[in-house]
């Protein structure tokens, strides 16, 4: 089997439907002319039953690869031979070599070259050269006056010309669309890989920590019950901060287990997108030294989700970059859009740099100007990207900054919930 020639939206087959339609015109325009304004009596019959074959086999190819997004070569190899066997009818029974119009056949061997494989495009060249080889043999019914040839081959080369240039160009934008698109494709591969990295050493690091907090723990709670501790109230109130900050990193490291998948026996969690939110935002505002806050809730209808860790921690972070930058005030407003549920946060900082918008998500991208900056938004965006969604960044006016979770529901919802919103 031949593998598929393009994986990208647009196929070649297009540019090769659009330029057999404008063939189809010129031919019908020439045809016409030459009967009736040269006076050379041409088979009209027979050269319509052609062009009637050639309009079939278009709209076949048009109906056939209208939606489909891979063309192997021998499929686009058979359609190139269509073309130079319908130009050499054509050409039989109006003049045959002598035509000046056979010229046409080297646009036949330049898509070939473009379009093809090696072995396609030298096999397209020896049959065109074979079937003018053939027309000098046969020249067909028709005999060309010498006074019309120069005038004919004036006509063949602006066609030929215009039509290398229209095909060229359109080419030449597919091409430049596909490596735009693996250019992007590696850049993803490329944070994956980072991703990857970042979390098989989180991972080890979440091992590693275990135990000293584990430790600290213990020996804190031994404190707590010494006599000389516990009739101190002021000692026993740091102790119960520090038990809670302890308790936050013992949550934290969990998390990192259960991001990855280290914790499968514990089955997710089913709720819906009001509570989830609700529970999100009551924990990070106990956690957070949050001043001003307003959580917006846009949304009457909710839907069954299932909690998901990594959903969790993208929220945090993006709220965590927006407390940091500003520290006195922040929203977070949630609303659903048809199928998307859309999250905005919104904060009273200076903004992101033009620089760091144009490159927005991309890793060590940040202000902050210490090391690991930018990793939270960037471990954000991707997981936004996984579940089908995406993250987007702008400026508020006249300072601050607006940071937009788009979310597919589906992504979130149970399998059997979604199955019914299908059938819906």
């Amino acid at each position: 089997m031949i593998a598929p020639l393009f994986n990208i939206g647009v196929t070649k087959m297009h540019p090769l439907v659009q330029l057999r339609w404008i063939a189809v015109f010129g031919q019908i325009a020439t045809i016409v002319f030459v009967h009736f304004v040269f006076g050379i009596a041409l088979p009209l019959p027979m050269m319509a039953v052609v062009l009637a074959l050639l309009i079939a086999f278009n709209l076949v190819s048009m109906w056939r690869w209208r939606n489909r997004e891979e063309v192997a070569d021998n499929a686009l190899f058979g359609a190139l031979l269509v073309d130079v066997f319908t130009l050499t009818a054509q050409l039989y029974f109006s003049g045959g070599a002598a035509n000046p119009f056979v010229f046409l056949f080297l646009l036949q061997v330049v898509l070939g070259a473009v379009l093809l494989q090696p072995w396609a495009s030298w096999s397209v060249a020896g049959i065109t050269g074979a079937c003018v080889i053939a027309l000098t043999i046969w020249a067909g019914p028709v005999t060309i006056p010498a006074a019309h040839y120069a005038q004919g081959l004036l006509l063949c080369f602006v066609l030929n010309a215009a039509l290398v240039v229209v095909f060229i160009n359109r080419i030449s934008r597919i091409l430049r669309a596909r490596d735009d698109r693996l250019a992007l494709l590696r850049q993803r591969a490329a944070e994956e890989e980072h991703i990857v990295r970042m979390g098989l050493l989180a991972s080890g690091a979440a091992h590693e920590l275990g135990t000293p907090l584990a430790t600290i723990s213990v020996i804190l709670g031994d404190w707590r019950h010494m006599p000389e501790f516990s009739a101190n109230a002021e000692m026993l109130e740091e102790f119960a901060d520090i038990q809670t900050q302890l308790n936050r990193c013992k949550t934290i490291v969990s998390g990192i287990l259960l991001s990855a998948g280290e914790m499968r026996a514990e089955s997710p969690t089913q709720t819906t997108v009001a509570t989830f939110l609700d529970d999100l935002v009551a924990n990070w505002r106990t956690t957070r030294p949050v001043r001003a806050f307003e959580y917006i809730k846009g949304f009457d209808d909710d839907s069954t989700i299932v909690s998901d860790e990594g959903l969790k921690q993208m929220i945090c972070n993006v709220l965590d970059n927006a407390l940091e930058a500003s520290p006195n005030w922040l929203t977070l407003e949630a609303r659903r859009d048809e199928d998307d549920l859309i999250l905005r946060v919104c904060d009273n900082g200076p903004g992101f740099a033009p620089a760091m918008l144009a490159q927005f998500g991309r890793p060590y991208q940040s202000s902050k100007g210490r090391p690991g900056g930018g990793l939270g938004l960037f471990l954000a965006l991707n997981v936004a990207r996984t579940l089908g969604g995406n993250i987007a960044a702008e400026n508020r006016q006249p300072h601050g900054a607006i940071v937009t979770m788009t979310l597919p529901l589906t992504s979130l919802m149970l399998e059997e919930e979604q199955e019914e919103d299908d059938e819906f």
